[in-house]
């Protein structure tokens, strides 16, 4: 018994799928970080560079832990353990964009109920998109 087992199962390659599925999460996490500035009185039209700056640790924490997790390389992102990968994924990279803002490469501050409103938040929106698509393409099929 010296072979290797793999206990779950990955996909080779990127298809067009995985392609848009990683676009939309992107772009929901940055919409998410944006609305939350335009409420507290930010305006990216205005200021885009500020606006960039409030956005980028979000982005860039989603990315690094989604790649390092294999979030977009399983065959079956939908199932239970797909959705608990999303999840996890996303507190995790919550985490890294709140360091990432907390850290003198950013600029801007915090105060204490921050932390849990973008993961809650956060949570709630990628794994509903995520849950919607999978009913969506259920049906479809």
């Amino acid at each position: 018994m010296d072979t290797a087992v793999r206990s779950e199962s990955y996909a080779d390659g990127f298809d067009r799928e995985r392609i848009v599925t990683a676009v939309v999460d992107v772009c929901l996490v940055a919409a998410l970080v944006l609305l939350g500035n335009i409420e507290h009185g930010g305006d990216p039209i205005a200021d885009p560079i500020d606006s960039l700056g409030t956005v980028a640790p979000f982005v860039i924490g989603w990315l690094s832990v989604a790649l390092l997790a294999g979030t977009y390389t399983r065959d079956r992102p939908l199932d239970a353990d797909g959705v608990r990968l999303i999840a996890v994924t996303w507190i995790a990279s919550a985490n890294v964009g709140l360091m990432l803002r907390a850290s003198s490469l950013f600029d801007g501050g915090m105060t204490w109920p921050f932390p849990l409103v973008i993961t809650g938040t956060g949570l709630i929106v990628l794994l509903g998109w995520r849950l919607g698509y999978g009913l969506y393409s259920r049906t479809r099929s």
